[in-house]
């Protein structure tokens, strides 16, 4: 006998599938980052790329503006200043690496609160000034989790690479 699921019931199986579940697809973004040291995370593949800390808060910044948005709170919030990218040391710290990882996981539980809140009629909602509605911006922040993932998993493999020389 199936059970009747609401949307935010399978909006919520897509961000854990995406952020840190077990699924058919491989490594989600949370697998991605397991086992990563500071100083492989500060690694740049060549210049002007993005290291895996740097992917890293960046996915943790665009979870917290899926939240704000559909929260339709202010910006402003979001614990480190500026937006979308965030540079890092050059010396790697794993206090700070770690302290990192508790913020992308913090803002995913977050994200995942939010969503549990949704009825599924507020979904079709488009905030103030977008063209996307509450369910395309939560579809997308899964595949967002996803893509950085399989561009994490690349990094790692070219570090490894170079690591080997």
């Amino acid at each position: 006998m199936a059970q009747n699921r609401t949307k935010s019931d399978l909006l919520l199986r897509l961000l854990d599938q995406a952020y840190d579940r077990r699924s058919w697809h491989g490594p989600n973004l949370r697998g991605s980052l397991r086992g990563i040291t500071a100083r492989q995370a500060i690694w740049q593949p060549g210049r002007g790329r993005h290291s895996i800390w740097e992917l890293a808060l960046h996915a943790a910044y665009w979870k917290y503006t899926v939240v704000r948005r559909l929260l339709k709170q202010k910006r402003g919030s979001f614990p480190m200043r500026g937006s979308n990218w965030f540079g890092r040391r050059a010396m790697p710290d794993e206090k700070a690496w770690r302290a990192d990882l508790r913020l992308l996981e913090e803002t995913h539980r977050s994200l995942r609160k939010a969503v549990a809140a949704l009825d599924d009629r507020a979904l079709n909602r488009r905030g103030s000034g977008r063209s996307v509605t509450d369910l395309d911006l939560l579809i997308g922040i899964a595949a967002h989790d996803l893509y950085h993932a399989g561009q994490i998993q690349l990094v790692k493999r070219l570090h490894q690479r170079r690591s080997r020389r």
